[in-house]
């Protein structure tokens, strides 16, 4: 629901490309030194000196990526910086700018764009990355936000998918599955509201399971925890797809096959109660449910004493040489080859 502006539409006609992009970004300042010149200009311009530039885009399209049924433009705008920088942060660098680009159509007034942008702002303060950029223009088929994040690192701290190594551990930060079944709360409660739009749903039960669905948070923490304890991690990768996708992206760039184990799986209690409720398997889903936006990366094993009992890691499994394939491992202790069966946005 837009903020006290439910009366008040002002047409995006009225001010003209140039001036919508002026209206919308009056508010954002450069704060990183990197940022030489934002936005205003034919291009911005960055001066990252000695260190390496990490850059990565995500697509987000209504009706594919987001509902906006249940789905506010303030949480919408959010989203979509966090899951730019979580790529960012998934090759153990720090993220420092963005551009936002929208193809909008005119069903949305300015209100609803200034919501989105309010998003933006919140998401780009908490994180502390410049806004530098960006387009808009028209639509014919709803809301299309495109987001370009750009970071640095010191070329010896940049992780990559390819360099886990035989008997390396596998590590994921915070929890497994919670987004996705935050999304199967709200898809099912949309559909009671369609049957009955005067039945107003408790959500409060699920309140943990819907944020990580609706307002994710990139793990830029990790990377300075990493530090701390001394840890450099032989690859990385989000999990935005799901982990068992994640798993054979890391696996099929570094040669290497893995057994990941149920019982190590960091699932949290409400997740597995929700879980219960929709009599689906939580360890399924939380191999394959995605938008979790928690990293997943492997160490050398003699780092394990390092990373041992803190709160955000979880040891969930370990590399073998690939010819042993990917595996998961039963809590009766029966391995059963790991399919990816994660998001695939192409899939009928």
């Amino acid at each position: 629901m837009l903020d006290n502006k439910e009366n008040k539409r002002t047409s995006l006609e009225q001010l003209g490309e140039f001036g919508l992009i002026e209206h919308l970004t009056k508010h954002f300042v450069s704060e990183q030194q990197s940022t030489e010149k934002g936005i205003g200009d034919d291009g911005a311009v960055l001066d990252f000196k000695s260190n390496k530039v990490v850059v990565s885009t995500d697509l987000l399209v209504e009706g594919v990526h987001f509902d906006l049924s249940y789905m506010p433009l303030k949480h919408l705008g959010y989203k979509a910086v966090v899951v730019n920088i979580s790529d960012i942060c998934a090759m153990n660098a720090v993220p420092t700018q963005i551009t936002v680009s929208i193809a909008v159509s005119n069903r949305f007034p300015l209100e609803a764009l200034e919501e989105f942008y309010a998003g933006i702002q919140l998401a780009s303060n908490y994180y502390n990355v410049d806004v530098i950029g960006g387009d808009t223009t028209s639509s014919q088929t709803g809301l299309i936000i495109s987001v370009t994040a750009i970071g640095e690192a010191e070329e010896k701290d940049i992780t990559y998918r390819s360099g886990a190594k035989d008997t390396d551990l596998l590590v994921v930060t915070g929890d497994l599955g919670a987004a996705y079944m935050g999304l199967q709360i709200l898809e099912r409660e949309k559909q009671v509201f369609l049957v009955n739009p005067n039945n107003q749903p408790d959500l409060e039960h699920y309140s943990y399971l819907i944020e990580r669905q609706l307002k994710p948070e990139a793990r830029k923490d990790i990377k300075a925890l990493l530090y701390d304890l001394d840890v450099k991690p032989t690859s990385m990768i989000d999990i935005s797809d799901g982990l068992s996708s994640e798993l054979f992206h890391i696996c099929k760039q570094s040669g290497v096959g893995c057994n990941v184990y149920e019982d190590k799986l960091p699932l949290d209690p409400q997740f597995i109660n929700v879980c219960e409720e929709f009599n689906i398997d939580s360890t399924t889903i939380a191999i394959n449910g995605g938008e979790d936006y928690e990293l997943l990366f492997s160490i050398k094993m003699e780092d394990y004493d390092k990373i041992k009992g803190n709160p955000h890691l979880s040891v969930i499994g370990h590399i073998v040489p690939e010819n042993e394939g990917l595996h998961i491992v039963t809590r009766e202790n029966t391995k059963i080859p790991l399919k990816a069966k994660g998001w695939n946005a192409f899939k009928e």
